[in-house]
């Protein structure tokens, strides 16, 4: 007989993943710091949404969302019945991987693109295969040679984390006009409302236009709700269908989405965390570029956040502590491939100031 090993183990593909890693929001010591490492909104959550938080029932929560989805659907044009609603949209991406890839098939996404693709395609035993970048962004171009008979899902995110690069609408209907019909392009718009109305990408209309198209948004970054856990995304019937017959049950709390209904209905909170994120992060980037040859490259970003590449002395692990040492914490990406880039969320105006002085300081330092 067989020796039997002490303990169950795990399918060799759960194994492989790489459990996914959040910012960091206090120093080794356990000190508090301002936390700009993890893209939450500086000006906080809408007073209405915080209003509604308060009366909640404490029951069982509505398992469809109904009243949050005839929101969002009156907001955005969509039948609700198109719609499902997610605990973040990471739920919902983890569910389009389950959804459509097993084991032996494919799911792509570019470098640099947002860590949880890697484990959504890995858990459902599928095999990532990454796209090269182009300068740090998606390419159409070097995600479509890629695609074969084993490919089952392809990932964009745009605006694209950690970069914040964007491809713009005829880059996204062009990736999809080239795509077989049974491959489901999941297009993550979690920064999507950062991105000013007159440049949106045209996502939305190619899921109401066709059948192998998702759209997932989330309530954690623009509308401040990010320990609610509330996502959402919209696709064809089909599509809608088989998510909502794999998600969690009661998978939206009450709370979640009475907070997510008033949100939706302050849009002037809204509209004015998207004005304040543009002014502010155009001034960042205009302060970190008058720095001179430090070797600061900050990428082009839509979205909340700017990557700044460290390409001189000054290494971005250095300034990753530096700055934790004056009191904020940003996002260093050693393990998603760039040892030499940080992340930084946008904040306030104070704070954006307190982060370009002390890069400013520790690169002069390191001359």
């Amino acid at each position: 007989m067989t020796a039997r090993v002490s303990g169950p183990r795990p399918k060799p593909w759960i194994a492989e993943i790489q459990a996914y890693v959040p910012g960091k929001s206090a120093g080794a010591d356990g000190r508090p710091l301002i936390k700009l490492s993890a893209n939450e909104n500086p000006l906080g959550t809408s007073p209405a949404a915080l209003e509604a938080k308060a009366s909640a029932p404490a029951r069982y929560p509505d398992p469809d969302s109904k009243a949050l989805r005839g929101a969002l659907g009156e907001l955005h044009g969509i039948d609700p019945a198109l719609i499902v609603c997610g605990t973040g949209s990471d739920e919902l991406l983890h569910l389009a991987a389950q959804g459509y890839a097993g084991l032996g098939d494919e799911v792509i996404y570019v470098r640099y693109g947002f860590s949880v693709y890697d484990i959504a395609a890995r858990r459902c035993g599928a095999v990532p295969v990454v796209a090269p970048d182009s300068d740090y962004g998606s390419d159409v171009d070097t995600i479509l040679p890629l695609v074969n008979e084993r490919t089952r899902v392809v990932f964009v995110a745009n605006p694209n984390n950690p970069t914040g690069s964007f491809l713009p609408r005829g880059e996204i209907a062009r990736l999809h006009a080239a795509l077989p019909a049974d491959v489901l392009l999941v297009i993550d718009q979690a920064y999507g409302e950062y991105v000013a109305p007159e440049d949106e990408d045209g996502a939305l209309a190619l899921a109401a236009a066709h059948e192998n198209v998702l759209v997932t948004r989330t309530f954690s970054k623009i509308y401040g709700l990010a320990g609610e856990r509330i996502g959402w995304g919209t696709g064809a019937a089909a599509i809608v269908d088989t998510l909502n017959r794999i998600r969690g049950p009661f998978n939206v709390s009450s709370t979640g989405q009475a907070m997510a209904l008033a949100g939706l209905a302050d849009q002037d909170f809204v509209v004015a965390s998207r004005l304040h994120n543009a002014a502010e992060r155009a001034r960042f980037v205009e302060t970190i570029n008058a720095m001179g040859n430090h070797g600061l490259r900050p990428l082009p970003s839509q979205a909340n956040f700017v990557l700044i590449l460290f390409e001189g002395k000054l290494t971005a692990e250095t300034a990753f502590e530096g700055l934790m040492q004056r009191g904020y914490v940003t996002r260093w990406l050693p393990n998603q491939g760039l040892p030499h880039g940080l992340r930084i969320t946008i904040g306030t105006a104070e704070q954006m100031d307190a982060i370009a002085t002390g890069i400013r300081e520790m690169a002069e330092a390191a001359k």
